[in-house]
Formats: structure tokens, sequence, C-alpha cells
């Protein structure tokens, strides 16, 4: 497909694709097409009646290949990359030891590069939208929206409202409401720049402050994003201080929602589950997180059952959005359904489908992106499937979960504009990027002050053989 390279970058007006099938939201379709004209699908449906309907279209033939919506990173840390490693073998609640440190210790310009190379990263695995979960870097918000947007990705763009550890009284510090709502003016009409706000768990911001920033965020059609019942001592600090779990707390003060999306969410009791689907609030998934650092697994097959809206989240661990996928189940069968004897745990499509369009869902895009669908944005992926692993297919969007890696995505596209080919940057540096990134990651760490309950793998070898 290399020369096709000219064909879909230098085309100025709307693009005909015709792939040899197409994923939409109802399942995989052959023989179908796309028009993609002004950043959005225009038309979808049989590529012989799209050719028909736009003679004036030179068709761009994509053989052997298949488009699929971009995958949607539901909870992300943009300006946590340079840590990468760092977590590995660590006990839980990490944040306070490792991520807040070497958040600290970024500057604008390590900031902006931190948020730009994790941009990268996703893209290369096929993330079309990342939902950033607000930084605690002491700079200007706007620095990771525009290494966002430099690099081409759709960001849902969290603005974090802490304000428990402020000095004052009980209310509400009138700043804080102030720059919620500055922030999602901000932004308003962005095309790539979702605003978003966030709290980085219930504790850390004041009950009056959570009520007023859920209110707000339910006002302006905005997502709310907030670490919830991730990690046992964070339940039991909540049990002490309120009596009660951070979700049940969180109901308590009238703060559940559709506007809310709570990440993580592993630690759910019967009545919790009830309590996000009475309320339509929406929980990430974030399974690799809870193989690498977590506590526990989220229930997510009794959430899908239950109708809860649900979307697939790295929380910054890896970028690569089949594997992700792949962890959703896996994490699912090895928690839920070897002790139940579910052999299907989600029969392969109810991963694919919260790794898209239930994302976007989640993360308060629904119908804006997440599907292939006539009026959404055109943020998809053409991915090879001539390859060893999805050559010999009997179930495609099984196939993909379980057998699909980044190494098999020829073309990113995100807003009807293609950002990736073959793993690189279309219109900027990559490599260039990347090892920048590498001579600022060294000195933030450096003078960040981490702590590390875990020794590298060396040394910990050098202990256990020693």
């Amino acid at each position: 497909m290399t020369h096709l390279i000219p064909a879909l970058l230098d085309s100025p007006g709307p693009l005909l694709l015709i792939p040899d099938a197409v994923l939409l939201p109802e399942g995989l379709a052959d023989g179908c097409a796309v028009v993609v004209d002004d950043g959005l699908f225009h038309s979808v449906g049989p590529s012989e009646e799209l050719r028909r309907a736009h003679p004036h279209l030179e068709g761009v033939r994509l053989p052997g290949h298949l488009l699929m919506p971009g995958f949607v990173d539901a909870h992300h840390h943009l300006t946590q990359s340079f840590g990468a490693a760092l977590a590995f073998g660590e006990p839980s609640e990490i944040y306070r030891r490792v991520w807040v440190p070497l958040e600290g210790a970024l500057d604008e310009e390590s900031a902006y590069v931190s948020a730009k190379l994790a941009a990268l990263e996703a893209l290369r695995g096929g993330f079309t939208t990342v939902a950033d979960a607000g930084t605690r870097a002491d700079v200007d918000v706007d620095v990771v929206a525009s290494a966002a947007r430099d690099a081409g990705i759709r960001c849902v763009l969290g603005l974090v409202c802490n304000d428990a550890e402020a000095a004052g009284g009980g209310g509400t510090d009138p700043a804080v409401l102030d720059r919620a709502d500055k922030h999602l003016a901000r932004y308003a009409g962005d095309p790539l720049i979702h605003p978003s706000l966030a709290v980085s768990v219930p504790e850390a911001a004041r009950e009056t402050t959570l009520r007023e920033v859920a209110r707000i965020a339910a006002d302006a059609g905005a997502t709310l994003q907030i670490h919830v019942n991730e990690h046992l001592a964070g339940v039991e600090r909540s049990l002490l201080r309120h009596g009660l779990r951070p979700l049940e707390h969180l109901h308590h003060i009238g703060a559940l929602g559709p506007h809310l999306l709570a990440a993580h969410a592993t630690l759910l009791t019967p009545r919790e589950l009830t309590l996000l689907a009475d309320t339509g609030t929406a929980v990430s998934y974030n399974p690799v997180a809870s193989a690498w650092k977590g506590n526990a697994v989220a229930p997510a097959l009794a959430m899908a059952e239950r109708g809860i809206r649900f979307g697939l989240g790295t929380d910054g661990t890896r970028g690569d959005g089949f594997r992700l996928a792949e962890a959703a189940e896996f994490a699912q069968r090895i928690a839920y359904g070897i002790a139940g004897g579910d052999s299907s745990c989600g029969a392969g499509w109810t991963w694919l489908e919260h790794a898209t369009r239930g994302g976007a869902d989640a993360v308060g895009l629904r119908g804006r992106t997440g599907a292939v669908t006539e009026g959404a944005a055109a943020d998809f992926l053409v991915v090879d499937v001539t390859n060893p692993e999805l050559a010999l297919s009997w179930d495609v969007p099984w196939e993909l979960v379980r057998r699909g890696n980044r190494d098999q995505i020829t073309a990113v596209f995100v807003g009807g504009r293609m950002r990736l080919w073959r793993g690189m940057p279309t219109t900027w540096d990559g490599p260039t990027l990347v090892r920048r990134a590498a001579e600022l990651a060294r000195a933030c760490v450096e003078r960040a002050p981490i702590t590390r309950a875990h020794p590298t793998s060396a040394a910990a070898r050098g202990r256990s053989t020693g």
C-alpha cells in the first residue's frame, strides 16, 4: 500500500475509501466503503452504491485491509509518560510516591514533550481518543492540550479541581469553580480538545467542591473524572471518615450521574453496582492497571449485564488498543470466568465494543466518535488482515481482540486526517520527539523526590541469586 500515501495525504477534498471490509456498529460488513469529508463520515454503505453516488471521486482501494473505528482510551495520564517502568513491582497507591512527585518535577517543555510522547504511543496503538484525567504539573493545562493537538489525537482534557488541602474554611474556594468554568469555556468548539473536570480521588476535594464541580460538569454536558474505589486503603479511609465507601459517599452528596466517569472502580459491592446502574454513572475499566499495580479487577462482565456504561482505559500503562481489549477479556476470564465456568467471557465483541463505541459514550463523546457511522468524526484505523495472525479468519471481531496488535495497523486517521502511517507521524518528526523525551525524562526523574518500594529487575535478580 505504499503507493497510496500520496493519495491519502494530498487529497484536498472528500475521500472515498474502499477496503475489503468495514467494522460497523452491527458487525463486519464486506464490500462496504466510506466517504470522508470535512472530518466526518459523510457516507457509509455498499462500495458500488457509493461509487455511483460519488462519480467525481476516485476511489482509494485498500486491498487486504479492514477499516474499523479507532480505539478510545477512557483513562490516561498523559504527563506521566516519563515514569514508564517506575511503577513496576510497586504496591498500591503509587500516585503518592511516584506520580505526584514526577509531575511536580515537570516544567512547561517537559510537560509538553511528556504529553506528546504519550499521544504518539497511543496513536501507534490505534487510539484515536484519550481521556486525560488531569495533570498535577505546575503548568497551564493548555500545554497538554497543545501537545495532544500537535500530535493529532482527540483528547478529553481534565482540569484538576482538588482543594482539600487548601487553607481557609470548609466551603469551596470560589477560585476553583471559576477555573472550572473558564476551562470548559476555553475549549468550546475545539475540533480535537473536549474539556473535562477532574478530582484525583474523592478525599482530594471538599464535599461542597465535589458537589459543585459535579453540577458544573452536568450543566455543561461535560465529564467529571474521579478515581473511585481503586485501592483498599482508599476505601478504608472513606469508611473511617464518612462511614461510607467512596462511591457511596459520592452518591450521598449527589455527585453521581451520567456526567461522572469513575476511574477503575475495581472494588465494588452489589449495592454499588446498583448505584452505578441507577444513576447512569460511567466507569473506566482498566485491566492492565489491575494486573500491574491494582488490588482487584473491576467486575466488567457484571457491569455489561447490568447495562452500566463503561469504556476501557490504559491508565498510562501501555498504548496498544488491541492488547488492551485482550487484557479486558483475559482479566475477566481469570478473575470471574474460570470460577463460574464461563468459557466465553463476553464473546469477544463485548471488549471490542467497549474499547470503541462504549468508550466514547463513557468519556462523554457518544455519537461523536467510536463508530463508523454517518455524521460521526472520521476517527478510524486501516488494519492489515493479510498477516499470519488474521489471514485465516473465522471470527474477525474476536480475532481482533485475541490476535490483533499494533503492528497490523497500517494507518490511523483522526478527524478525517491521516495522522500515522505504519506507526510513524505523517506531519511531524516522531524520532526527534522520542530522543528529546529521553533527554528530559532522565533529568526529571533525577530531580523528582520519587520513593520506590521495589528495586529494579536487575537489582531484584541480584538479590534472588545472591
